[in-house]
């Protein structure tokens, strides 16, 4: 009995126990099916989510284009002004390579100052422009013939392709030229599988036989020397994800590999891939895809390259910074050889066209000035304009094509004019805390185009931009805006109307006296109204804008394009205001153009990514001032250039280019300024320091011999300004302002508006004919047409 009761016991305690432990065993069960559905379902959720990034990616637009922006075209014919060397430079900023046999676009040969040329086709805004092979032959700085190279026969013109001077990026930086799987040499594709995934064909994102292979590879080598990372996971690396190694990145990966395989076909990711993947740096600027990685390292089109170029590529795909062809030549080179050998090992290639193609060297082109921007002054200014019409994001992001007005010789020469000068006359001037700065701005006068932009003595340096920013007193620039004033009322004034240079003092309404001085600390009595204008008098100055009313010549001021505040003192007239170069360029413009007023621009057109025609700037013209008192105004101008304060510009122009022109000088030789123009271009130069100190420089011992410069090396046309109807040319005494002729001391030929010119005669003419005879009569003949 008492055995039984034991076993009853016994067999109680049993059954509570096991339903302890079935208890136990069930309610860990139910939390670990708990947590591993929940798992599934933040998994299932995470996935979904990896799956929406991938395809609202893909989808959409997969690339962020910068815009790229081109100078303009450079057209060529015979009997331009141009010379061999400059031709040399414009084919340098192309790009284009010197070959023994220029047999393919982008490619020249020079003997001497002969050029054969495979020009390169290009989509213009208004058409296409065919390769050409041309043929140019250079003599004393002119072109002299133009042929096409194989027929021989003459050439009215050839418009060469723009370069690409900069370009508009995103702010990761990234650049790269979209290329379709079709345009892709086959020989790149074969190789980048044979090199990077061979079953890429066959897996459905992760291999397992890639990282075995890899594994067994490295093993072997005792080093890294495989991946096993599918073309697909590096894509997915590169377009999702960062460079940070840890395993939640891999697992990442290797989920996103799986769902684009899922979604896309392989042609598509193996495209993806080819414009996507990282292949170097060029300064802040990363070159992404085959498509520019060909054009950045050969300067040559992926569809022309050859196959030790397109083995080097692949090559690079492994590590583009360790395996850099201009920093480590020498692991570059063993890297491509050992890519030729895979190649040959999985005949892609035979034995023979390998060891062929390894004698070759790494034929890598010299590292030119960044693509980001040579120009970060003009690129600047398009920047500016570009944002009156687009979006920020536009820009950097769409691919936009722009077009603008940029002419790279005479940025070239403007830039070493400065840079010449700057460092000349900087030896002298600069100081620790200042050196000596300089800036530059030429335009067309036809259709106020903007050639060049120099805007500091570095020309490269993407900071200041003076052309735009630097907001200086002009000096003596402004003074023509009192004289135009003047002789727009033709009834009180002209060219021969005698001012009076004497003393000046005048009270102000603060009770401060205002008592200006001539530069030269002289008084120079009764002077002609242009000779004072061309010596620059003050003191004459002064009294005509006083005479006519400062708010008269302000007024002036807003019609020549002027848009900048300014206070009505008559400080104001002799050039107390302050302006940006590219304000003063603007108002001597409308002096240029003979009184029409078109905002100054600098972008001619822009196309889509795909050559679709977007947007034209066509040019804005108002006629502002009448021409009869422009024309008078541009030829006193033109005596300043000859006989005034800036004839020592004719140290560097010939005799034979009429131009006006005028010096500035601010107080104390702050700031040095001159501006002048031709027929077909204008420029202003100023110098100064960007602190305010005196720079000890005056307009025509620093600023005119930069413009001298720069005009002396490019093409420009003597001014020969139409005579306006209403205009008569009448003999002048310049003693006395009246009507003169050969009997008279000094004479001059000008220019009135009909029915202004003095009636009376000087008392000079008739009683000593013969005397003086030549005197300046013929001085402004040959200026007018």
């Amino acid at each position: 009995m008492t055995n039984r009761k034991a076993r009853r016991k016994r067999h109680a305690r049993h059954r509570r126990g096991s339903r302890f432990l079935w208890f136990f065993k069930w309610r860990y069960f139910r939390w670990f099916l708990t947590a591993f559905s929940l798992f599934s379902v933040v998994f299932g959720l995470y996935v979904v989510y990896l799956d929406y990034s991938i395809k609202s990616q893909f989808k959409g637009k997969l690339w962020a284009i910068p815009a790229k922006v081109f100078a303009r075209p450079l057209e060529v014919y015979p009997d331009v002004k141009l010379s061999a060397d400059q031709f040399q430079n414009e084919l340098n900023v192309l790009a284009y390579r010197r070959v023994a046999n220029p047999d393919r676009p982008g490619t020249y040969m020079r003997k001497g100052s002969h050029f054969f040329v495979m020009t390169r086709n290009f989509t213009f805004w208004d058409g296409d422009e065919p390769s050409l092979p041309i043929r140019l032959d250079f003599v004393n700085d002119r072109l002299a013939s133009l042929r096409h190279a194989h027929r021989g026969v003459q050439l009215p013109l050839v418009r060469m392709d723009p370069a690409v001077v900069g370009r508009i990026y995103p702010q990761h930086t990234e650049d790269r030229v979209l290329v379709k799987l079709d345009e892709v040499p086959p020989l790149l594709i074969e190789a980048l599988i044979t090199v990077e995934d061979r079953d890429f064909y066959t897996h459905y994102g992760v291999s397992p036989r890639s990282i075995a292979r890899a594994m067994l590879a490295n093993i072997k080598a005792g080093a890294t020397v495989q991946g096993g990372s599918t073309l697909t996971q590096q894509l997915v690396k590169n377009f999702f994800l960062t460079n940070e190694r840890s395993l939640w990145r891999k697992a990442n990966e290797a989920i996103m590999a799986l769902l684009v395989e899922w979604h896309y076909e392989k042609n598509e990711i193996l495209e993806a891939y080819l414009n996507e993947i990282y292949l170097g740096q060029d300064g802040k600027r990363a070159i992404h895809g085959f498509g520019l990685a060909s054009q950045f390292y050969f300067e040559t089109p992926l569809s022309d390259i050859r196959n030790d170029q397109i083995a080097l590529l692949v090559a690079m795909v492994k590590g583009p910074s360790y395996y850099s062809p201009r920093r480590h030549p020498e692991r570059a080179l063993t890297r491509r050889n050992l890519v030729l050998d895979m190649l040959a090992d999985n005949d892609v290639i035979t034995k023979n066209q390998s060891f062929s193609v390894k004698t070759k060297e790494l034929g890598v082109s010299k590292l030119a000035k960044s693509s980001v921007t040579s120009y970060p002054a003009f690129i600047d200014l398009v920047r500016r304009q570009l944002r009156r019409d687009y979006k920020e994001e536009d820009l950097n992001s769409e691919g936009l094509q722009i077009f603008t007005t940029l002419d790279p010789l005479v940025q070239y020469e403007s830039e070493k004019a400065l840079a010449a000068w700057v460092n000349k006359l900087g030896k002298k001037l600069d100081t620790p805390d200042s050196p000596l700065q300089g800036a530059s701005v030429v335009v067309s006068v036809e259709g106020g185009e903007v050639l060049s932009i120099v805007g500091g003595r570095n020309p490269q340096f993407a900071g200041f931009n003076r052309v735009l920013d630097a907001v200086r007193p002009v000096g003596s620039l402004i003074k023509p805006a009192v004289y135009l004033t003047a002789l727009s009322q033709p009834e009180r004034f002209t060219l021969a109307s005698l001012l009076d240079d004497g003393p000046l003092s005048l009270e102000m309404d603060s009770g401060k006296i205002w008592a200006p001085e001539n530069f030269d600390h002289e008084y120079h009595g009764l002077v002609p109204l242009h000779r004072a204008l061309a010596k620059s008098y003050n003191l004459s100055t002064a009294r005509l804008g006083l005479d006519v009313g400062v708010p008269a010549v302000i007024e002036t001021l807003r019609t020549l394009g002027i848009k900048r505040e300014m206070n009505p003192f008559p400080s104001l007239l002799l050039g107390a205001a302050a302006m940006t170069p590219i304000e003063v360029a603007q108002m001597y413009h409308t002096l240029a153009s003979g009184g029409f007023r078109t905002p100054l621009r600098a972008i001619r057109a822009i196309l889509t990514a795909q050559g679709q025609p977007l947007q034209r700037y066509p040019l804005s013209i108002e006629k502002v001032v009448e021409s009869a008192p422009i024309f008078l105004l541009n030829t006193a101008l033109q005596e300043t250039a000859r006989l005034g304060t800036g004839r020592g510009v004719y140290q560097h122009v010939p005799d034979s280019l009429v131009l006006s022109a005028k010096t500035g000088t601010s107080d104390d030789l702050r700031d040095s300024w001159f501006a002048g123009y031709t027929a077909d271009k204008l420029g202003v130069v100023w110098m100064g320091m960007d602190s305010n100190q005196p720079a000890g420089l005056t307009g025509g011992s620093g600023a005119l011999h930069v413009w001298g410069e720069i005009f002396r090396s490019i093409s420009a046309q003597p001014r020969m300004d139409l005579v306006p109807e209403n205009i008569e040319l009448v003999l002048i005494d310049s003693e006395t302002g009246l009507r003169g002729d050969s009997g008279c001391d000094e004479v001059f030929e000008l220019p009135f508006i009909k029915g202004s010119a003095p009636e009376d005669y000087a008392a000079c003419t008739g009683s000593r004919a013969g005397r003086n005879s030549g005197g300046n009569t013929q001085w402004f003949r040959g200026l007018f047409r």
